[in-house]
């Protein structure tokens, strides 16, 4: 599969660009993909031009964006000022955000929905002599990826423009906003057109399958069944398709988690063309391809460039969250070890995949001097066992970051690393299942419920659960995919159900910073209510309100397209055309 898309990024046979100052999100020309439909003459022309869309469109919301909106947003990672990305926290994001992240994630999901609009239309239009199988399944991926890319879109901006052809539309100056609803109905089209015509297994390692949108799929009935609820009641008969679907892949894929939770975040299961199979669908980058098929990830979540070893590293604002620091320093959930480790960089903690050439990696910790009242760095070698020490302030991010090039065959370079980014996993599959199982009850203890929602638990090791609440599956969710970029999406999801709870659920949960430290082994917090002075002590809480549950448009698209500011309208799709 690297080998592949790496040929494809090398051979651009050019780019469709697409002039409409009026319509920026139909301005986003195919960064990687050929444009002339004779280039799809046969099977393996159509699997090669599919393939740029598993990373280069992407890129603008890997990394940042996605950390910024997914994990700070959702409150499982703190953060500083720089750049104003304190507004992640605050839920104070504008329109002119500084740091870039929401024009970012903005202008990256739109080049992903233009990407497998072009790619699509350029396989429909193709020279005869690829088979009809394969220009199916071509389609159905372009379909299930701008299903993904929609997902994020609605749940960030709520109603958006449902744009299914480039060409098409490109001239329609009365393009607006489609109502929400429509907008959820379009994903569930796209993910049930590319369920029934991509295979059960992949064509290559990574590809998508037909389980692969399944499982999108009754994630999607999941999240529609509470659109338009309250009370914390939502629809049963998408709660049904949900279970339905959900249930499927659960029961009759075959699939299974990787039994390493901890391995399922370092390259040695990306080694070569493997693809662990719990990925239903992720981003596979080329560690050694061109900057826009790269992995930059890890240069924005390590907290010291001697871990890179390539010069980048700049994550030491980055950490956990007052409320995942909490729930991992409680000793009720002290057997969850494996995800701690695996998520967490814990001060005189250590981990065997970094660093490997000196043994391994103990965490940077630091001495207190008692003599100078004073606190004195050092990168220690081997476990502190004796004495009064201090973290560095916070537990940092131990997800995605893998080490040095050496640490990984060679492979990577500075902004660059050998890992692919899952957007979808199996775990994900499992737990949604329960939920949709759990409905509207307050709580199941129904055998297939359990089943999967204890699934995900065993394999971190961590004792099975006799019933389920929503309470209890929003808890799995935060821990298993913590550094995922999936919380504010949870949160979204319970959001469109349940208001009230979920606006309370944020307003109430300490989103200051906090210095960890360590004594004989004990463990104890300081809460600071001001980054800027540490002096003010005490949690720190902020408010979000139905004005802040959406996302602003980033100002430049406001200002060339006009139609955003207008109120939303009814799609018609009779236009589709699969």
């Amino acid at each position: 599969m690297r080998k592949n898309i790496t040929t494809i990024t090398i051979l651009m046979l050019g780019m469709l660009v697409m002039q409409s100052c009026k319509k920026d999100y139909l301005n986003r020309p195919p960064l990687a993909s050929p444009t002339a439909g004779t280039f799809y003459r046969t099977d393996a022309d159509i699997l090669n031009g599919t393939g740029p869309l598993y990373n280069v469109a992407w890129g603008g919301y890997n990394g940042t964006s996605l950390q910024y909106i997914g994990d700070i947003m959702g409150g499982n990672s703190s953060t500083d000022n720089y750049n104003g990305r304190g507004s992640y926290l605050s839920f104070t994001v504008t329109s002119s955000d500084p740091s870039g992240a929401l024009q970012s994630a903005y202008q990256s999901l739109w080049s992903v929905v233009a990407n497998a609009n072009v790619v699509a239309y350029n396989i429909k239009n193709a020279a005869p002599g690829a088979s009809e199988s394969a220009k199916n399944s071509g389609l159905a991926e372009c379909y299930f990826i701008r299903a993904a890319a929609y997902y994020y879109l609605a749940l960030d901006w709520g109603a958006v423009p449902i744009i299914y052809n480039n060409t098409q539309q490109l001239g329609d100056t009365s393009i607006r906003r489609n109502d929400l609803a429509d907008v959820w109905k379009f994903i569930i089209s796209d993910l049930s057109w590319s369920m029934n015509h991509l295979n059960a297994t992949p064509l290559q390692p990574g590809r998508i399958t037909k389980w692969s949108a399944e499982g999108m799929l009754g994630r999607a009935y999941l999240v529609r069944s509470g659109l338009g609820q309250s009370g914390g009641q939502r629809k049963q008969s998408d709660l049904d398709s949900a279970k339905y679907y959900l249930g499927d892949v659960c029961n009759n894929s075959g699939l299974t988690l990787d039994p390493s939770y901890y391995d399922l975040f370092t390259s040695s299961v990306f080694s070569g063309t493997k693809v662990p199979a719990e990925c239903l669908f992720g981003l596979l980058w080329v560690p050694t391809g061109n900057w826009q098929a790269q992995n930059h990830m890890q240069a924005n979540l390590a907290y010291d460039s001697k871990i890179t070893q390539t010069g980048d590293g700049w994550g030491g604002a980055f950490g956990a969250s007052p409320s995942l620091m909490q729930y991992y320093i409680d000793p009720a959930n002290a057997d969850d070890s494996v995800r701690r480790k695996a998520t967490l960089f814990m001060p005189n903690s250590f981990y065997p995949d970094i660093n490997t050439a000196n043994g391994g990696w103990w965490v940077d910790t630091a001495l207190f001097n008692t003599a100078t009242n004073s606190v004195t760095g050092l990168h220690i070698t081997s476990p502190v066992t004796s004495g009064s020490y201090y973290g560095n302030n916070h537990p940092y991010v131990k997800k995605y970051v893998i080490g040095s090039p050496a640490d990984n065959g060679g492979l990577g370079s500075s902004q660059n690393e050998n890992i692919n980014t899952y957007i979808f996993r199996l775990a994900e599959v499992y737990l949604d299942y329960s939920d949709a199982i759990l409905g509207n009850s307050t709580s199941t203890s129904d055998a297939e419920a359990l089943k999967y929602y204890n699934a995900v638990r065993i394999r971190a090791g961590i004792t099975p659960r006799t019933s389920v609440t929503y309470a209890d599956l929003m808890l799995e969710r935060k821990i298993e995919f913590a550094f995922e970029g999936k919380a504010w999406y949870d949160w979204k999801t319970w959001y469109y159900f349940d208001p009230t709870a979920a606006m309370q659920y944020f307003n109430t949960q300490n989103r200051g910073v906090f210095n960890l430290t360590y004594n004989g082994g004990n463990s104890f917090v300081t809460y600071l209510n001001d980054a800027n002075n540490p002096a003010t002590v005490g949690p720190r809480y902020y408010t979000i309100t139905p004005a802040t549950a959406d996302l602003p448009y980033p100002e430049v698209e406001l200002l060339v397209a006009h139609n955003l500011t207008l109120s939303p309208v009814p799609f018609d799709f009779s236009k589709l055309n699969y």
